[in-house]
């Protein structure tokens, strides 16, 4: 009987990963949309592929359990969600915007990830082996995409920190020149 409890567990964390996802299949492109860096824009549009293919895998999983996913929302990815919209609309731009964008997206990769591993988990105590392996490979997506935005974090801080420090200099020299005249 305690499986029963831990099924029940399951599936409801399956109904909010499945939410997760389809409000990130929404968000993506507005990311995309808002990144200044072609590579990071290519990111965002790649990742929501995946994102499509991460509901399907949730599907399936759905569909082998007789369960229907929908009725419950992801606050978590909601306000994840919310927070990534608040750094496009600041006056943040080019890599100091992506570097925001960044910041966000690697947030919602690290609350899929722990969720992931958690149903995955939780599919191996209830021999789910079916379910482990497409959890498992949604997850090792998820700490591949984390894992590319680190890599491009790297990059992006040091143009929007180099940016910065242009315009400081800039700054400081038309205070120079003003003085002098």
């Amino acid at each position: 009987m305690p499986d029963q409890g831990l099924k029940t567990l399951y599936i409801d964390e399956l109904k909010d990963l499945y939410s997760a996802e389809n409000q990130l299949v929404k968000a993506l492109p507005k990311m995309a949309k808002a990144a200044s860096s072609a590579e990071l824009r290519e990111g965002f549009e790649k990742h929501l592929e995946q994102t499509k293919g991460h509901v399907q895998r949730l599907e399936k999983i759905f569909e082998a359990l007789g369960e229907n996913p929908k009725g419950k929302k992801c606050k978590g990815m909601e306000g994840l969600i919310e927070e990534g919209s608040e750094a496009i609309q600041k006056d943040y731009e080019g890599s100091v915007l992506d570097a925001a964008l960044i910041g966000a997206a690697q947030r919602v990769e690290h609350y899929e990830i722990a969720g992931y591993g958690t149903v995955r988990s939780m599919a191996e105590t209830l021999a789910e082996d079916d379910h482990v392996s497409l959890l498992e490979e949604t997850l090792q997506e998820e700490k591949e995409t984390d894992e590319k935005l680190t890599e491009l974090a790297s990059q992006i801080n040091t143009e929007a920190n180099a940016d910065e420090n242009e315009e400081q200099s800039n700054t400081q020299h038309k205070k120079k020149v003003r003085r002098v005249a």
